[in-house]
């Protein structure tokens, strides 16, 4: 198991400064994670400091409210791709998706996965504010969109990722669109556990602590 390869190491507080930035792309480097995910400012930066090390680069659109227009989220998408990002995490319209506005939901994914150009989109639900049913709703809308992740959770609202979460989008999408887990991902047995319920990658900040716990259990 590589769980290094699990992990998107998360860059997105908004305190974080240029030298942050750098930091985590170090970390990134030297861990050999799957991929940062790094403010959309920052994609620049994260692209040049990755460079040749096969961290992908990652950023977010529409983050973290989900609520801006759909022409704003797919003309940012246009653009971070222009700029270098390898992968996409949007939100969606979480306020829609309450509404039961299926149609607004779906065409908002589509519009951001086909700005994408082919790269990676995972949708964030923020499940934090969603009831279960609204959570299989959205993870449905996800699918018939387009996208190739679903995801729990910006880590900036009341709550993140659980067991059941995992475990219900999983049985909700098809074995084509894959689940990340994010918020509150903080030690190597949460992850190990939301791996096990089907999730194969995790936004995280402790992902030293996370991976040094790894190698003691493997030595």
């Amino acid at each position: 198991m590589n769980v290094a390869k699990m992990i998107d190491h998360s860059l997105l507080r908004p305190e974080l400064t240029v030298d942050d930035i750098r930091g985590g792309c170090d970390i990134a480097a030297r861990r050999e994670v799957a991929s940062v995910c790094v403010r959309p400012s920052d994609v620049p930066l994260a692209v040049a400091a990755l460079a040749g090390t096969g961290v992908l680069v990652g950023t977010v659109a529409g983050f973290p409210h989900g609520d801006t227009t759909t022409a704003v989220k797919a003309a940012e998408t246009r653009a971070l791709v222009g700029a270098g990002a390898d992968e996409i995490d949007m939100v969606l319209h979480i306020g829609r998706l309450r509404d039961g506005d299926t149609g607004y939901v779906h065409d908002d994914i589509a519009a951001v996965v086909a700005a994408a150009q082919g790269r990676v989109v995972k949708v964030i639900l923020e499940n934090a504010y969603l009831t279960d049913a609204q959570k299989v709703t959205g993870c449905r809308i996800a699918e018939q969109a387009g996208a190739h992740f679903v995801k729990t959770s910006t880590g900036f609202a009341p709550g993140g990722a659980t067991l059941a979460d995992i475990q219900l989008m999983r049985a909700t999408v098809s074995p084509a669109v894959r689940v990340k887990a994010a918020g509150g991902v903080r030690t190597l047995d949460t992850l190990l556990t939301l791996h096990e319920a089907g999730a194969v990658r995790f936004g995280a900040t402790a992902t030293e602590t996370i991976l040094d716990d790894f190698a003691a259990r493997l030595a």
